[in-house]
């Protein structure tokens, strides 16, 4: 479909075609990038009840990008998406109440979201629950529940729950003390990510190596390289 075309339709109010328009102005993908014009379509798409649209139009909001900031109406749009699955717009608003982030912080309230969007499968949000439970936010504090997120995001190639995971057997809590494991875990958390948090997750997988013996260095290794993610339909409970 030629721009010109997307335009033409999208300006015939096909909530979908708004969105992609949206996308394509808040990318310059196409046409000039321009925030403002990029508001214009996910909002309009929204109005529609194109949850994704909902969800680009409250970060538009919390992140002042295209409209000047406005949390009240940030916080709307979020929560009409996360009601119709957003995961992302779920995962949104929980980490608002966690960190107290344009809204009162509630860790209570960022527990619920947190579940929700776990329940579905998001492995983001599925980290964060492990979390809640690991500190005790919004929850009793609880390190068997806490690691048993923390696999499953982290079976989903969830770098911050490969991370988790790895100290959770570092440690024992909630999982059996296991060096193997926790250096498996560690090195594949390490290889995904960048910057800061590449040092943080190395200086970690290199505490757990100085315990470690040759031949549990050496197991570790294989089995990081033949693991492979598996999706959420392969890990989600009967």
């Amino acid at each position: 479909m030629t721009t010109k075309e997307l335009i033409r339709r999208a300006e015939q109010g096909d909530a979908v075609l708004q969105l992609r328009l949206g996308l394509a102005y808040r990318m310059g993908d196409g046409v000039p990038q321009d925030d403002v014009k990029a508001f214009r379509w996910f909002q309009l798409s929204a109005e529609q009840g194109n949850a994704r649209a909902q969800y680009l139009l409250g970060q538009s909001y919390f992140d002042a990008v295209g409209v000047p900031q406005d949390v009240a109406e940030a916080m709307k749009w979020l929560r009409l998406a996360a009601e119709q699955g957003s995961g992302a717009a779920t995962v949104s608003l929980g980490l608002s109440y966690r960190m107290g982030d344009g809204v009162p912080q509630d860790y209570v309230e960022a527990f619920k979201w947190f579940r929700l969007a776990a329940a579905e499968g998001y492995a983001s949000a599925q980290t964060l629950l492990g979390m809640a439970y690991g500190y005790g936010e919004g929850v009793p504090q609880d390190y068997v529940e806490a690691a048993k997120w923390y696999r499953l995001a982290a079976e989903q190639d969830n770098a911050g729950g490969q991370h988790l995971l790895s100290l959770s057997y570092l440690t024992g809590e909630g999982v059996p003390q296991h060096l193997v494991r926790a250096l498996m875990w560690s090195s594949l958390s390490a290889s995904e990510v960048n910057g800061a948090e590449s040092k943080r997750y190395a200086e970690v997988r290199d505490i757990i190596v100085a315990r470690a013996t040759a031949n549990q260095i050496a197991e570790a290794e294989r089995l990081a390289r033949e693991w492979k993610p598996k999706t959420w339909k392969d890990l989600k409970p009967e």
